[in-house]
Formats: structure tokens, C-alpha cells, sequence
């Protein structure tokens, strides 16, 4: 069995496939007042993958607007670029090829893109990922880019969101007594059955879990296993505790580095030195030799001069 450690996705996106839903996710979002009346539709992409995944939930509002959508429990800092090819295929699908053709401009939806975030990591409360941040080479501004909204939803980060969303706080809430219970040891099964009862007891997410509970318990047990979350959420410990190893790790090492390199450039010197000073004394030397030799031989034996000291027949002109 393959396990999906984005296991709250298929019950988020199931949660909100719903027009009313969306509409109220939506002003909670961009602080708007759409009511009812207000045309919904839902547009999200069912038959693309990108590195295995599908787009979560994608809407179209007052035909004015459309919003991507994607739940996260691990942060994935490529979600610009891989928002900015979604919304591509979803201009794609809203659109006639043919009129990008014409003169006259095409208007188009405006677009909104979040992530939802609610994983065991530490992350504030908002922070907003860019396009641009992925360029190889900067550019002030950047003549293409996508701003993400990054907000995290973990029902004890409390953001406002929540408080103006009603659907999304009880969501949140759910998955946060499923933690809670597998913080206690249960059972990952135990933990989300016993976290249904709870909220229908509590008029949480009532008339979705009373319908669909059987496809809930069975979404989050068969999509994440117990031995699945311990090893991502200690991968996730790990690879905090070695993005911070390695910034401690590599200003420790420059500064012993430096301490080492003035050790060993002080050392490589004296022995680059001796080495040096060797070299010259014994061309000073030979000199000395080439000089005595000229003072008692012909000229024209220069020849026997340089086979007997190493010096070039140049070097042995010089010195007559």
C-alpha cells in the first residue's frame, strides 16, 4: 500500500467541495461579503499531476475571480512555481486558444493563490512565498511574479481566519483532536474514530462526519499510517535540526578555518620560506662558482662553465 503523507487533503478538499463553502472561504481570504447570490465554480483540476499530485481545490467567484487553493502539512517552498503552472492550465481551460490570437485584449480572472497550511512544524502564523525568490538571477523588480499566501491553519495558531471562517475552524479543530489522541499513544485508527465521535457530539463538522464518516476514518487511515507520521514528522525534526546544524556548523567552521588557515599559512610561509631561501643560496652559490671559473678559464669554454654550475648559458654572460 502506498501512503500519502498529505493524508488531511482528501478530507479538506472533499470538505469544501461545496459552492457555500468556498463562498465564505473566499471572503474570509479577501475580506469581501459575497452572499449567495453570488455565482461559484468549482474548476479544479482532476486530471493533471505534477510530482504526483493534484491541484487541491481551485474556484472561480463572480466570474471576476479565481482562487487556487492548495492544503499543505509539509512546507514546500516550490509552491510558486508550481502554482504558476496550474493556473496556467486553468486560463487554459477557461479560455478559447484561439481569442490569444485576436488584437483586442482578453480579459481574464484575477487570480488568488494560498496555501493552507496545518503540518507539526513551527511556522508563523502568515508569510507569503514568491516567484521571484526561484530566479537564478535576481531582478529589481522581476518582470514576472507569483505571490503564494502562506497561512497557517493549526487550530491553535487561532488566526483570524478562523474566526471568520466558520468551516475552516471546525476543520481545524477536527484534525487537531486526532492529533491530540496520537499524541496520547492511541492508535492512529482509535485517534480518528474517537476524534469523529467527539465533533458530532460537539456539533463539529456534524452533518459532513455523520455522512461521510466510514469514507473519513478510511481517507486518513489508508492515506497516512502511524509508522508514516513518525518518520515524517522526525524527518521533519531532522531536517530543522540540520538546516541549523549547518549554519552553526559552517560559521564555527570559518572561524576555525580561518584559525587553521592562519596556522597553516604561517607554516606553508616558513616552509615556502626555507624552501625559497635554499633555492637562492644555491643559485647564489653557483654564481659564486660560474664567477671563480671565469676569473681562471678562456672564454671560450662558457660551455664547461654551465654543464659544471646549472647555469644558463645567459645567466653565465651576464656575470662576464
Amino acid at each position: 500500500m502506498n501512503t500519502n503523507k498529505k493524508y488531511k487533503d482528501s478530507v479538506f478538499t472533499r470538505y469544501f467541495s461545496d459552492e457555500q463553502k468556498l463562498r465564505l472561504l473566499y471572503n474570509a481570504l479577501e475580506n469581501t461579503n459575497y452572499g449567495e447570490e453570488t455565482e461559484v465554480n468549482i474548476i479544479t483540476l482532476e486530471d493533471v499531476l505534477f510530482m504526483n499530485q493534484k491541484n487541491d481545490i481551485c474556484f472561480t467567484i463572480d466570474n471576476k475571480f479565481i482562487l487556487l487553493i492548495e492544503h499543505q502539512s509539509t512546507i514546500n517552498n516550490n509552491m510558486p512555481l508550481r502554482c504558476l503552472l496550474y493556473i496556467a492550465r486553468e486560463y487554459e481551460k477557461l479560455i478559447d486558444r484561439n481569442i490569444i490570437y485576436r488584437s483586442t485584449l482578453q480579459k481574464i480572472p484575477t487570480p488568488h493563490c494560498y496555501v493552507l497550511y496545518n503540518g507539526t512544524r513551527n511556522y508563523p502564523k502568515e508569510k507569503t512565498l514568491k516567484l521571484s525568490d526561484a530566479f537564478l538571477v535576481a531582478q529589481n523588480p522581476p518582470e514576472l511574479e507569483l505571490n503564494i499566501k502562506v497561512i497557517n491553519i493549526n487550530y491553535e495558531k487561532n488566526h483570524t481566519i478562523m474566526q471568520q471562517c466558520q468551516y475552516l475552524k471546525e476543520y481545524s479543530y477536527f484534525i487537531s483532536v486526532v492529533k491530540t489522541y496520537l499524541e496520547k499513544g492511541l492508535k492512529l485508527n482509535d485517534a480518528i474514530i474517537n476524534a469523529v465521535k467527539i465533533c458530532i457530539n460537539e456539533n463539529i463538522m456534524k452533518e459532513f462526519l455523520q455522512e461521510n464518516a466510514s469514507e473519513v476514518i478510511n481517507m486518513l487511515f489508508t492515506e497516512f499510517d502511524m509508522d508514516t507520521a513518525k518518520k515524517i514528522w522526525k524527518e521533519e525534526a531532522r531536517e530543522e535540526g540540520r538546516e541549523e546544524g549547518r549554519e552553526e556548523g559552517r560559521e564555527e567552521g570559518r572561524k576555525e578555518g580561518r584559525k587553521e588557515g592562519r596556522k597553516e599559512g604561517r607554516k606553508e610561509g616558513k616552509e615556502e620560506g626555507r624552501k625559497e631561501g635554499k633555492e637562492e643560496g644555491k643559485e647564489e652559490k653557483q654564481i659564486e662558482i660560474a664567477k671563480n671559473l671565469l676569473a681562471m678559464l678562456d672564454v671560450k669554454d662558457i660551455n664547461i662553465i654551465s654543464k659544471a654550475t646549472g647555469l644558463s648559458i645567459e645567466q653565465i654572460k651576464k656575470l662576464m
